[in-house]
């Protein structure tokens, strides 16, 4: 095993501790900075409405927008949402820089799936998934910014935003700064490009296999 891999393999002892620190102010209805893979996130848990609420005012999002769903895997994805088969079809790309909008679950809390949709992604990133493991797999999350400017990329640009009660570091990790591809099921409709071409999503969606 290369050094590399072992340091994903093995996180620094502060950052495991870091991410407990995180994952009990969320549990307690906080606001939290992170990193993943595409750019900085900030959460909060869903099942805290006056957090969602929170993550709203702090980053002066329009209140018809809605959050979209960070998820450990697709297990915990499973339980938002109503049964997709395309899903199947675009599991090369979770976990990874896709976002998925599609009809919830009528259980699915309302302040995450408003029209009756939801947005998912799963990210590809060490500190996020361990964030996510820690707090039962489901986050409400946005990127890291004020409505209308750009999203942190590093600690140190989403430390100087003060957005949130605690940030994370990247573990090492850092963000490639290209956001997530968003696509509209079942219509297939791409709603955002990013990080996900939209020859790759044709493809996986139209593969007779």
């Amino acid at each position: 095993m290369n050094d590399e891999n072992n340091a994903r393999a093995h996180p620094a002892p502060d950052w495991q501790a870091q991410v407990d620190r995180a994952a009990a102010r969320l549990l307690a209805g906080g606001v939290v900075a992170y990193p993943s893979e595409t750019v900085w996130g900030l959460a909060a848990h869903p099942d805290h409405p006056a957090a969602i609420r929170r993550l709203y005012e702090l980053k002066g999002r329009d209140a018809q927008k809605p959050v979209q769903v960070s998820c450990l895997n697709r297990e915990a994805a499973q339980r938002l949402i109503l049964p997709q088969p395309a899903l199947a079809r675009l599991a090369p790309f979770w976990p990874g820089p896709l976002t998925v909008v599609t009809p919830a679950r009528p259980d699915c809390p309302p302040d995450l799936a408003p029209g009756g949709r939801v947005g998912l992604r799963l990210p590809d990133h060490p500190v996020a998934l361990a964030l996510l493991e820690r707090v039962g797999g489901l986050l409400a999350t946005t990127s890291c910014n004020r409505s209308g400017e750009p999203a942190a990329l590093t600690f140190e640009q989403a430390r100087d935003l003060n957005l949130g009660d605690q940030v994370l570091p990247d573990g090492g990790f850092p963000a490639l700064g290209v956001p997530s591809t968003v696509l509209l099921l079942p219509e297939g409709l791409i709603l955002r490009a990013g990080a996900v071409s939209e020859t790759q999503l044709r493809a996986a969606l139209t593969d007779p296999a």
